[in-house]
């Protein structure tokens, strides 16, 4: 099903402008919270995301800098991406990935976070570059995620190994887990989850229906709407709730990125199922 860009933006006016629904949603509250990774809406620009996000009924975001740049950037510029999602009835509840490699990169992000009032940065450092960080996450009182990248990131490629990295810091220096990713490494996602407990304070979600291929290209490459891969999300939902996880699930969906409505709606909707069936809401 593709979506014309200018039939979407017209039919999707008046979503915008009406009221929230009166009733909740599977995902709007409770120990699971379905957010947007907006990563997944890359091709398009801050208006038609918002819109996108509004009409997947979706109340939280994880703000990738397309949407809200950071760098080339006033602060006036960032607190009004900030509240263009604020007035859309979106609460931002990260922002990232931030990479942090550049010890320049990381003051701009925690000024990013601040003005825009992100209350967590997904970020990708180095352990090199971790003492820095941690001095920084002391001044602002802002918390990081580490997020794990998989079998090509050589700094963080699990939760286990961002874990052992910050679990000895400060304890706003914590993880995103991203499931896929942690899944192509062979690394036990829900083992993850319970290793990381309360520095756990992002998630991403996505499915894959190869995550052992030994073909990285091909395993990463096998990404379909969450439901439809072999990632056991009620397992990853039963153990979030039972450790009374206070971050978001936020899907970050890689694929069709010209038109990623059909496959979020298929993921969101499957989400909310499993949220229903383990009686999460």
């Amino acid at each position: 099903m593709k979506i014309n860009r200018r039939e979407f933006l017209a039919t999707t006016v008046a979503a915008a402008a009406a009221p929230a629904s009166l009733s909740a949603l599977p995902g709007d509250s409770g120990p699971i919270k379905l957010s947007v990774a907006t990563y997944s809406l890359r091709k398009f620009k801050r208006p038609e995301a918002i819109k996108m996000i509004q009409q997947l009924q979706i109340k939280f975001a994880d703000v990738k800098e397309f949407h809200i740049p950071i760098k080339n950037s006033t602060p006036e510029e960032w607190k009004q991406g900030a509240k263009d999602f604020r007035d859309a009835g979106i609460k931002l509840v990260a922002c990232g990935n931030v990479d942090m490699k550049k010890p320049e990169e990381q003051k701009q992000a925690f000024e990013y976070a601040k003005t825009c009032g992100f209350p967590v940065i997904v970020c990708a450092p180095t352990q090199e570059q971790l003492p820095a960080i941690e001095k920084l996450v002391k001044e602002y009182n802002i918390k990081i995620a580490i997020h794990n990248h998989g079998p090509e990131d050589k700094f963080f490629p699990t939760p286990q190994s961002v874990y052992e990295g910050v679990k000895n810091m400060d304890e706003r220096m914590g993880l995103c887990i991203d499931i896929g990713h942690t899944a192509r490494t062979g690394a036990d996602i829900l083992e993850g989850i319970k290793m990381a407990g309360p520095r756990l304070y992002e998630m991403h979600f996505k499915d894959l229906k190869d995550p052992h291929n030994s073909d990285l290209k091909a395993a990463r490459d096998s990404q379909v709407p969450v439901g439809e891969g072999v990632l056991p999300i009620p397992e990853i939902f039963k153990q979030l709730a039972k450790q009374k996880y206070k971050g978001y699930c936020s899907l970050e969906y890689e694929i069709h990125d010209t038109d990623p409505l059909p496959g979020m709606q298929k993921s969101f909707d499957y989400m909310r199922k499993v949220i229903t069936d383990l009686k999460l809401a």
